[in-house]
Order: structure tokens, then C-alpha cells, then sequence
């Protein structure tokens, strides 16, 4: 009897990626301008923002909290999901990213439903009004993520969606690393996240990882 569960390998990525809705134009060339920019290379993969669309989607979100703008391509495509008065607020805390994505996001077709917020994710989110957005995606620096987690736990109303990349700590989840690595602050994150008793939430196995939870508490 063959196992129930089915091992994800990079074949698997592959063929969903192959069959899952992939850039568009203006998405591909942004990614070009970033990269002669030298912008990291560290956006969500294509298939990883339209999972995350038709999750948008499925939950009738119309405001959305980001924490980690980088390039604005995931803000972009977040937005491209909302309804026409919907808005994302994306935090950055570099002003060269902010920069560069308030550019592309102006030339966009959202340009109304995105606004830049510059400065340090929790200070930022500090500012943010309880229960004034229905969905949070982290995408920021992963030693902070508890405290931008536990941030958007009150900005969240009951029923709220939360999402968080890197789950799979940049394809190095089971690797030998020092203790101040990104890969072991996403391990204590996954860890963290798993044991909040306010949160049901789901490793999605797909880009890099994506926690995929509701505010039940």
C-alpha cells in the first residue's frame, strides 16, 4: 500500500509551476528593471502569487497589511486580486526597494489599490489601527517574524488570513547551519507559528513555503 502523503520534489515544483499562471508582461519586466537595479532576487515565485490570489479571493479580502516590499512585485499581484476598492499597505524599510517599487507600482494597473509604507515592520505596524485589515502576508526579515505575527494578530478581526513565505527556509529546512542563519530563525518561526493557539495555519508546499492560516482567537 503506497503512502498517503506524496514526497514534493523539485519534478513536482516543476510541473506546477508549468501549469499554474505565470507572469504577465509588465510582471516580467519588473523583475527585469529589479534585477538591473540589483535588487535580490528573493520575490515569490509566480505560482506561489496566484495560490495566494485565489486564496485573496476566495475570502473576499479587500484590505491587506505586507510586510517586506521589496521589488512590490508580491504587493502588485496581492492587489491585482482585490475588488476595485481594495488596498494593500506594503511595508519597507530600505528606501532604495521602496523607491524602485513605488515606481513600478505607479506604472501598474493598481496603482490606486497600493501604498508604500517606509520604515521598520513592527514600528510600522505599530501605527496600523486594530482590526483594520482582512489578510497579512510576511515577507520580511524571518528573525522578526514572531513579533510581526503577533502585530497582525491585532490588526487582524476573528476570521482574518495570515501568510508567511519562507516556511521552507530557502529550500535549506533540514540543513546543518549556525544559529543566527535565516534558516534557524524560519525553524523557530515554524515553530512559533505551529504552537499559536490563535492561529489554524498550514505549510502550503509550494514557492519556498507558505504558511497559509485564519485568526480563530
Amino acid at each position: 500500500m503506497p503512502d498517503d502523503d506524496a514526497i514534493i520534489t523539485r519534478r513536482h515544483y516543476n510541473y506546477i509551476a508549468e501549469h499554474t499562471r505565470g507572469d504577465d508582461e509588465f510582471l516580467i519586466e519588473l523583475k527585469q528593471a529589479a534585477e538591473a537595479a540589483e535588487i535580490p532576487k528573493i520575490w515569490i515565485s509566480p505560482a506561489q502569487a496566484s495560490l495566494m490570489q485565489v486564496i485573496l479571493k476566495l475570502h473576499g479580502a479587500k484590505q491587506v497589511i505586507e510586510v517586506g516590499t521589496l521589488a512590490g512585485y508580491s504587493a502588485i499581484s496581492m492587489a491585482r486580486a482585490l475588488p476595485d476598492d481594495g488596498r494593500v499597505r506594503t511595508i519597507e524599510l530600505e528606501s532604495r526597494h521602496a523607491d524602485f517599487a513605488e515606481q513600478w507600482i505607479a506604472k501598474s494597473n493598481v496603482a490606486n489599490k497600493v501604498k508604500v509604507l517606509r520604515g521598520a515592520g513592527v514600528d510600522v505596524l505599530k501605527t496600523i489601527d486594530s482590526g483594520s485589515a482582512d489578510a497579512c502576508f510576511l515577507d520580511a526579515d524571518k528573525a522578526n517574524y514572531p513579533r510581526y505575527l503577533d502585530e497582525c494578530l491585532r490588526i487582524l478581526p476573528v476570521g482574518g488570513l495570515i501568510m508567511a513565505d519562507n516556511a521552507f527556509a530557502f529550500g535549506r529546512l533540514f540543513d546543518q547551519v549556525e544559529d543566527d542563519s535565516g534558516v534557524a530563525a524560519v525553524r523557530r518561526f515554524n515553530d512559533y507559528m505551529a504552537a499559536e493557539k490563535r492561529v489554524h495555519a498550514v505549510m502550503v508546499g509550494i514557492g519556498d513555503g507558505c504558511w497559509v492560516g485564519v485568526k480563530e482567537a
